[in-house]
Parts: C-alpha cells; sequence; structure tokens
C-alpha cells in the first residue's frame, strides 16, 4: 500500500536531501582540496598520506637516508590501492622500504611489520639466482608495472619517501 495523504511534503523531502547531499558532496571537496595543499611542495597526496619521488638515484641505503632527513621513510605499501598508486607514481625501477637484509628470505618493511602481502614479478625474489653477477639481492623495488624485484641494496635507483602530513602529527 502507498500512503498518498502526505504527498505534499514528499517533494520537500526529496529537496532536503539532495540539499544535504550536495553539502556533504562540497565538504568532501574541500577536504580533498585542504589535503592537497597539507603535503609539502614537491610532495604528492594519496590516501592521507604524503609521497616524494626522488629525481636523483643512489642505492636503498642513501634513498633510506634521504627519506629520514625529510622526516619520513621509504614507501611502505599496505594495500592493492597504494601500489597501484606507487606503481604509476614511479617512473623508474624505484626503491621501496622492503628488504632482507637480516634473514635472507624473510621481507620486513622499515616500519618492522612483516610483507603480509606481495606484488612480486614472476619467479621473484631469488636473491640474484645463485648468479655471481647479480651478488646478493636484499632490497626490494617497484617496476612501473607494478610489480617488485629484489635487487642488490648497492644499485643505483631512485626512491619513493612517504610520510603523514603535518596536520596529523
Amino acid at each position: 500500500d502507498v500512503d498518498f495523504s502526505n504527498r505534499k511534503s514528499q517533494p520537500i523531502n526529496s529537496v532536503k536531501r539532495w540539499r544535504k547531499f550536495m553539502s556533504m558532496w562540497k565538504m568532501g571537496n574541500l577536504f580533498a582540496k585542504f589535503l592537497r595543499k597539507t603535503c609539502p611542495t614537491g610532495w604528492t597526496n594519496f590516501s592521507c598520506s604524503c609521497y616524494f619521488r626522488s629525481t636523483v638515484t643512489g642505492s636503498w641505503d642513501e634513498g633510506r637516508q634521504d627519506c629520514l632527513s625529510r622526516g619520513a621513510d621509504l614507501v611502505v605499501i599496505k594495500d592493492k590501492d597504494e601500489q597501484d598508486f606507487i606503481s604509476r607514481f614511479a617512473k623508474e625501477k624505484t626503491w621501496i622500504g622492503l628488504n632482507d637484509k637480516e634473514t635472507e628470505g624473510s621481507w620486513k618493511w622499515v616500519d618492522g611489520t612483516s610483507m603480509n602481502l606481495s606484488f612480486w614479478i614472476k619467479d621473484q625474489p631469488d636473491n640474484g639466482g645463485g648468479d655471481p653477477k647479480w651478488g646478493k639481492e636484499d632490497c626490494a623495488h617497484v617496476y612501473a608495472q607494478s610489480q617488485w624485484n629484489d635487487l642488490s641494496c648497492a644499485a643505483s635507483l631512485q626512491w619513493i619517501c612517504k610520510k603523514l602530513p603535518p596536520w596529523s602529527a
């Protein structure tokens, strides 16, 4: 059964709901603009974090030191959305904050957490596949095609730093 006794208020309620929706949408847009403006110059916002891609290359340790000097660390990838963003953001092979320096085969992020999702290229990580020319491969990098590979930490690549925006501290 349809109640037509209150037909006059239905369009008014629809207009009120529309106005409320538009108000919330505008607030969301304002918040997104606010977030974009809160990352330092040269940094890019994604999902409430700030990201920096180096324009120079260096070893994994040099990249990490540069990130730390910026109040950040090498990127720790938490989910597929972030992985997809990093893949687009990384123009070249780029260091991420993942390594197995401490124990071969036990990959850990720079924040101390274990790797609980992965995007390794087929047959990786392989620690150089036993070929002496590759050496020991204890550090991870991302390819632009969104997969990871292990590489000697001494190799010279760009890196991606990640930090929380200033307003979150």
